[in-house]
């Protein structure tokens, strides 16, 4: 059992090899994959590719760095995808300070907007924050209050980028935290305390393929199948068996996105 919950199959970088790619994946025991949409192109194709393959699911959004271009037809658009069973998510959303390559305004607004169609839809969200953590808190504490109460999380926080105390606040608010790649590298010292201590029922696993290789393949392109890389480094830091950490963080994805229990069966 394992899942990467965060890749970028659409991505131009695989325009010659997906297909290659969905089997290495598979073949290492990656059992689904999440891919998620950043704006409305990448969200349609992220839909295609989920609903022509098994165990492939996607998820439709307009990151930050676009807010600023998304329309009241968009908005209509990332609606009607919402509805089909193979879209599990609304993401990948949020604020992002670093860049800004949208007024804080648009950013704003683009997030406040598509938590609405997550709350409507009753999806989870997949959370983008850099540069602005107490911001996206805020907002994200403003929406919890409003959520009904429900078994499932809320949303998950995308390759966190934040300390402990932080995690820790968003897990009681009702969100995972999802750890990729950068765990690996040397001075990632913040992210290894969080992947070290948060619950694994609380924790999910990515790629962010095709960015954010493992430290085994830092430079080169990177693949859903180095799921396998964090899962390994996530159980060396917490001394758990790597299989234990595999079939939890599996778990907590199925919940999170509500897929079938058989991508965890199989």
């Amino acid at each position: 059992m394992l899942i990467d919950s965060h890749c970028h199959l659409q991505d131009r970088k695989y325009d010659r090899d997906v297909e290659d790619v969905i089997q290495r994946a598979f073949d290492a025991g990656v059992t689904a994959m999440v891919t998620i949409g950043y704006d409305m192109p990448s969200s349609r194709r992220a839909f295609e590719i989920a609903d022509a393959h098994a165990n492939i699911y996607a998820t439709v959004g307009v990151h930050p760095h676009d807010a600023k271009a998304l329309t009241p037809s968009d908005i209509d658009e990332l609606t009607r995808l919402a509805q089909s069973p193979k879209v599990v998510a609304i993401g990948e959303i949020g604020l992002d300070f670093f860049r800004n390559l949208s007024p804080r305004d648009d950013q704003y607004r683009a997030f406040r907007e598509q938590l609405a169609i997550a709350r409507a839809a009753k999806l989870p969200v997949v959370i983008h924050s850099r540069d602005a953590d107490e911001e996206v808190y805020e907002v994200l504490a403003e929406y919890a209050q409003g959520a009904e109460a429900q078994e499932r999380p809320l949303g998950v926080m995308h390759c966190y980028p934040g300390d402990l105390p932080l995690a820790m606040r968003y897990i009681k608010l009702g969100f995972v935290i999802s750890i990729a790649g950068p765990v690996t590298y040397a001075k990632s010292h913040t992210t290894r305390a969080v992947a070290g201590a948060i619950p694994l029922a609380s924790m999910t696993v990515e790629t962010d393929a095709p960015y954010l290789p493992p430290q085994r393949v830092r430079g080169e392109r990177n693949e859903p199948a180095n799921v396998k890389d964090v899962a390994e480094y996530v159980a060396g830091l917490r001394g758990t068996p790597y299989a234990e950490v595999a079939a939890e963080t599996a778990k907590t994805a199925v919940r999170l996105f509500g897929l079938p229990v058989e991508v965890i069966a199989r």
